[in-house]
């Protein structure tokens, strides 16, 4: 009977073990998610350094176009492209007759906001904090109402195009996502 029930709970050990290590290794930590699947967009405010020129060098919003407009090079398209692709596309303008080898490094200072809408407290659009996930947006936002689902919310990424019909809690909220808690049946 021992023998069993210490069986049993081996078993029990190495089942959660092996789920806990397959769960673990499919989450992605909040800055990993930002830095893989974050592309830059309209409203992101971006600082672009060129290495031994401080007079091309200098911070840029992203306008509604998509654009940045930088000295010399003139507009540039910034939407659609990673922080480090913008990077080396700067990189490459400045190669063709500005600079010999130049050395550009890109960091991101403001992004844009997300956008809560549905069965929350304050609906709205709110500034985007790093790490945030759909628990802390709801809570922002003011909380669930009375009529919220609460198991169950439809995010909409703006980078790439998609639709996350069942978000969970711990779902990693992007600059520019659109939240919508919708209301329950009963």
């Amino acid at each position: 009977m021992k023998i069993m029930k210490l069986l049993i709970f081996t078993c029990i050990v190495f089942v959660f073990h092996f789920l806990s290590v397959s769960f673990a290794e499919k989450a992605q930590a909040p800055q990993e998610v930002l830095e893989t699947q974050y592309t830059l967009g309209s409203g992101d405010r971006i600082k672009v350094n060129v290495f031994g020129e401080e007079d091309l060098s200098g911070e840029f919003h992203i306008d509604g176009s998509g654009y940045i407009s930088l000295p010399l090079l003139g507009e540039i398209r910034a939407i659609g492209l990673s922080a480090r692709e913008l990077e080396q596309r700067i990189e490459s303008r400045f190669q063709n007759g500005y600079l010999n080898d130049p050395k550009v490094s890109l960091e991101v200072l403001n992004y844009r906001p997300f956008y809560i809408l549905g069965e929350v407290n304050n609906p709205g659009q709110y500034e985007y904090v790093s790490g945030i996930n759909l628990f802390n947006a709801v809570a922002i936002a003011g909380g669930y109402t009375h009529r919220a689902r609460r198991n169950r919310a439809e995010i909409t990424r703006s980078n790439p195009e998609k639709v996350i019909e069942i978000a969970e809690h711990s779902t990693v909220i992007l600059p520019g996502d659109i939240i919508y808690i919708r209301e329950r049946f009963f």
